[in-house]
């Protein structure tokens, strides 16, 4: 039986990652009704094919709105930007993705600074990113830099941030100095995954002179069209993998005291 909710707006990626943005979503439109899921069973994005990739994001976009949601977010840079737009013409409801804020760090940064977008394996090495900052950034387009992070979003997705903070703090320090020693002029980053807010306070730690930059922050202004007025309920959907099991996900909720009440599905 279908919960009680009015166009509920459907958020996901491949894990935890995808709840920072929920919660920024909850917190700027409280009335809105939600349904998270969390595709464990696909997890980890980054690690895809575009093909892969593109089979993963249509089965959760088919599924959701199977649901009856109302709108839909993916809650990741990689999808959003690789293979996302093939798949707009298939739906007939309003889905956002979420992208690189390269204007926001262009702002914002000195004007002869580096910005570094990290993120997942398959963003970062992408054709697709490189036309998307292209697009952008136009003629700062040399200002920018691609970094792999899957180490770092695999911190997050396990909780090992926050069982084991200083290994934590090792690990964004040795890549935050890398990437400096790498590009001397280095001023910003851009956490283009959904994981990596998550880690901001160790790369705060690492150097608190760079600036961060969240990619949430524009999906949740872009969202205002498409909000509707609910109760403010949200539902919690977790697949799993034998190599992800549904048990880890409950365990990775409680180290982070969210009170969720996931239940299990299948895609």
């Amino acid at each position: 039986m279908r919960e009680p909710l009015k166009q509920p707006v459907g958020i996901f990626d491949a894990g935890i990652g995808s709840y920072d943005i929920v919660r920024k979503v909850r917190a700027a439109y409280p009335d809105q009704d939600i349904v998270y899921l969390a595709d464990r069973a696909s997890f980890p994005y980054g690690a895809k094919s575009e093909g892969e990739l593109e089979g993963s994001i249509l089965a959760a976009l088919n599924f959701l709105t199977g649901r009856g949601v109302g709108s839909i977010i993916v809650a990741s840079n990689a999808p959003s930007v690789t293979v996302l737009p093939r798949l707009l013409p298939l739906l007939n409801i309003p889905i956002l993705g979420v992208y690189p804020p390269i204007r926001a760090a262009l702002e914002n940064v000195p004007p002869d600074g580096m910005v570094a977008v990290i993120g997942a394996r398959v963003l970062t090495n992408s054709a697709a990113l490189r036309e998307y900052v292209a697009g952008e950034a136009g003629r700062h387009r040399e200002r920018f830099v691609f970094e792999e992070a899957g180490e770092l979003i695999d911190l997050v997705e396990t909780g090992a941030f926050l069982s084991d903070p200083a290994t934590t703090q090792r690990a964004v320090s040795t890549f935050v100095e890398r990437l400096q020693r790498q590009h001397p002029r280095l001023a910003g980053l851009t956490l283009s995954s959904t994981h990596l807010p998550w880690l901001s306070q160790f790369f705060g730690q690492a150097d608190s002179g760079l600036q961060l930059f969240d990619p949430a922050d524009e999906v949740i202004v872009g969202f205002a069209p498409f909000t509707t007025s609910g109760s403010g309920k949200l539902i919690t959907l977790v697949t799993e993998s034998p190599q992800h099991p549904f048990h880890e996900f409950q365990a990775t909720l409680e180290r982070l005291g969210l009170k969720l009440q996931p239940r299990l599905v299948q895609i």
